[in-house]
């Protein structure tokens, strides 16, 4: 952390300069904290100067990368990352301009009209620079290296992420957004910071040269994470209680949620809070009770808020208040999956049918808007669309917000005497005549007179009103929402990223498995099946065992490209842990074998034998020049603190030792960070749970799909059990467990019945033969 704080103040003086009579310093962007810049740049991003007759088309156009493609009319010279744009560099002594972002980016949008579709920006960018474009869900490993050098030295980082480079790809200077020219408070825009650049290179470039050897060797130094000497393991006591206490002081009692504006869903939290929930809940705890409300407040918050899609489904990116209204319109995939898991385990502990509804809300919007026949899901759709054909500018949330007047026109069919579905409908939504946005939240009058739909009042309080009974009120609510989808499918739709992401789809089968699971519907199962087999059909290569990070919809075909991109560390790790979440499910035991053979090429790829943990990228390509481990959880959980639960699973899914004992050093590793700020990590402390509490084996022995069988599996499944592992033998798909753990080989039905053995490293208690018997054994209520 001392390094760090020496790389600030390093960057600051490298760069210090003065333009336009501001002093400016380093990754600050002209002494202010870029970071602040970026979030409250909102409300200055305007329109700039465009160049939409210019056809011709760069490089760019050759790529498969939705967001690349968006850019191949720019008049700037873009390459794409790789050995073309470093040799040019070098061969012209150039410093590199790396923008960084991806298709359904708000501000990339803006920062591309206000300067990438901008002539002189572009010939100054073309004159005095190598551009390289990259988008980050495609190389998260380009993206991981310079995003830590924005975040040492900025304190903060998004996207789109703006940094230069040395011709040797070591970073000098950088930010997110930057305006185009002077106009803001005084701050030197874009195109000020690249003549200064620019200049600076000429004059004092061995000088800079230097310097930025100097920012490297600081970041490798400050970014190392390895296993101290004599480690021991953490506490699980002590880390759980200083998380729970963390998350208890930044929670919001009135809202939910974990900070102030902006809101972000944050599943991870719900996944400690759940498992902090069952590992106490027995002992009648306060903090047990308190996990429990905490998450499931701030999920009822978040079901009734605007980043909920109350028409299409699925949820928005984040909130742009504290009280969930008006999100960031874009739907990505990484929050559909981990938000299906986070209310499906919500449901399957309070049985409330509220989290059943949105578990089925999401599942329907995934299925049917982001899904490929093949079985893959799509990435993302755009937070900005044209208000009407005819328009000549897209708008944050035109695709999903209405006026007031809409909804009288559309819903102006009468449910009684002087009573339409609309005024129903507006009371329950809040919809006001004026819209009911914020001006705050809306600073460029995007969303003036519209209306984003908020639930503020009870289906039972909204009948009150117009004294109608709840029955029929959620009747006329749900007859209004079809309505509504029907005339929004008229509108033009947002941008669909159809790119395919494997660590994403990983993380939508766990989501589908869980929601299979909790409520008992084959469907989510059955997709969740045709996911696992499109990705090891379309994106795996069994011969080298190597997964792949993204492929495309390529001429109604699935093509991963001339130069596919090898798996990072997270496809493995979220695919790993979807295999397993789908075996739990459906006990088919090759997820678990292809499972085995990804933890293997994980193992053989990213982990480091010198100091434990596992690197985000494999180090065999020479254009990544840091090697980190990921050791924050933030909108996607962190590989590390995945893998712990992964390698726990299967450790005793496949009596391998070995699994354990990398799940041990991996908590040694980031033992510093487990006990001073768990709240980085809730991932990890889950697997810390999971290790120290010991998974339990629930072995059900039967006849294939026999009745008794399926009503044991049942039992198991209804119920949040966040340590067992489920095994089935019956006869049909259980050669290669019976093969990893011997034990199983002994366990018989009894009297005839299907059996159920609870067990504890391989131990088991006495079996047991009713549904009512296994209850009592796991310590469930019925």
């Amino acid at each position: 952390m001392q390094r760090l704080k020496h790389l600030r103040w390093l960057s600051s003086h490298v760069l210090s300069r003065r333009v336009n009579g501001v002093k400016c310093f380093g990754s600050s962007l002209f002494g202010v904290k870029q970071h602040q810049f970026f979030l409250s740049s909102r409300a200055m991003a305007s329109g700039g100067v465009t160049s939409k007759s210019n056809e011709k088309r760069n490089r760019l156009s050759k790529e498969l990368s939705p967001y690349l493609l968006q850019h191949a009319l720019n008049p700037v010279d873009w390459y794409p990352w790789g050995q073309e744009a470093f040799d040019k560099a070098k061969l012209e002594n150039k410093l590199i301009f790396l923008s960084v972002g991806y298709s359904t980016c708000h501000w990339c949008h803006v920062m591309e009209r206000e300067s990438f579709e901008n002539e002189e920006i572009g010939r100054i960018l073309n004159e005095n620079f190598v551009s390289i474009k990259v988008d980050r869900e495609e190389r998260p490993d380009v993206d991981r290296v310079y995003m830590t050098f924005i975040q040492a030295t900025v304190g903060g980082g998004g996207w789109p992420m703006s940094v230069w480079l040395t011709p040797e790809l070591k970073p000098l200077f950088g930010g997110t957004y930057f305006p185009p020219d002077d106009r803001y408070y005084g701050r030197p825009g874009f195109k000020t910071v690249l003549t200064s650049l620019a200049e600076q290179w000429k004059t004092k470039g061995p000088v800079l040269k230097e310097q930025s050897s100097v920012i490297l060797r600081t970041l490798q130094e400050g970014t190392s994470a390895s296993e101290a000497p004599g480690q021991s393991l953490p506490d699980v006591k002590d880390c759980t209680e200083k998380l729970y206490y963390q998350l208890e002081r930044s929670f919001d009692q009135e809202d939910g949620g974990f900070s102030k504006e902006p809101k972000f869903p944050q599943p991870v939290n719900f996944n400690f809070l759940f498992r902090l929930y069952a590992k106490y809940k027995d002992s009648f705890s306060d903090m047990a009770n308190s996990s429990l409300e905490m998450a499931t407040f701030t999920l009822n918050k978040m079901a009734k808020g605007g980043i909920f899609d109350h028409i299409s489904k699925g949820f928005h990116r984040y909130s742009t208040d504290a009280v969930w209204h008006v999100p960031h319109f874009e739907k990505m995939l990484y929050d559909q999956g981990q938000l299906l898991f986070s209310y499906a385990e919500a449901y399957q502990i309070t049985k409330q049918d509220e989290f059943a509804e949105v578990v089925r809300d999401i599942a329907e919007y995934t299925m049917r808007d982001l899904l490929n026949p093949c079985g893959g899901f799509y990435s993302a759709e755009d937070a900005d669309s044209l208000p009407t054909a005819e328009s000549p500018e897209k708008k944050e949330g035109a695709f999903c917000v209405w006026t007031y007047q809409q909804i009288q026109d559309i819903l102006k069919e009468k449910v009684k005497d002087n009573l339409s579905l609309a005024q129903i409908f507006c009371y329950h939504f809040n919809i006001k005549e004026k819209g009911n946005v914020n001006p705050m939240q809306d600073p460029h009058d995007e969303l003036l007179n519209q209306n984003v739909l908020i639930v503020k009042d009870s289906v039972e309080e909204t009948a009150q009103k117009f004294s109608l009974n709840p029955v029929e009120v959620k009747d006329v609510l749900e007859k209004c929402r079809t309505l509504l989808y029907k005339e929004r499918q008229n509108r033009p739709r947002p941008h669909l990223d159809d790119k395919i992401v494997a660590a994403w789809n990983g993380l939508m089968i766990s989501g589908l498995s869980k929601a299979g699971q909790a409520l008992g519907e084959s469907l989510f199962v059955d997709q969740a099946v045709k996911t696992a087999s499109f990705l090891q059909n379309h994106m795996y290569d069994k011969t080298s065992s190597t997964l792949y990070r993204t492929s495309y919809v390529e001429k109604d075909s699935i093509s991963m490209g001339s130069s596919p991109i090898e798996g990072f560390v997270d496809d493995y790790a979220y695919v790993i842990r979807g295999l397993l979440d789908l075996y739990e499910v459906c006990q088919d035991e090759q997820w678990v074998q292809w499972a085995e053979e990804l933890q293997e090429r994980q193992n053989g790829l990213f982990w480091d034998s010198e100091g434990g943990a596992y690197f985000s990228n494999s180090g065999r390509d020479a254009s990544i020049v840091l090697r980190l481990k990921d050791d924050q959880d933030g909108a996607e959980p962190c590989p590390n603190s995945v893998s712990v639960s992964n390698l726990v699973r299967l450790g005793a899914l496949l009596n391998n030792q070995d699994y354990t004992e990398k799940a041990v050093t991996i908590l040694k590793v980031f033992y510093e960070r487990l006990t001073k700020i768990p709240i980085a990590i809730p991932e990890m402390v889950c697997g810390l749970i999971l290790l120290q509490d010991t998974p339990k084996q629930i072995v059900l022995v039967g006849n294939p799909n026999s009745d008794d069988l399926n009503a044991l599996k049942n039992c198991v499944a209804k119920h949040y059990l966040p340590n067992k592992i489920t095994i089935t033998c019956d006869g049909t798909s259980d050669k290669f467990m019976k093969a990893k753990l011997e034990f199983l080989n002994s366990l018989t039905k009894k009297d005839g019945k299907a059996t159920a053995y609870v067990c504890e490293n391989y131990t088991c208690d006495l079996p047991v033969t009713s549904v009512a018997d296994l209850e009592r054994v796991l310590k469930v209520n019925p």
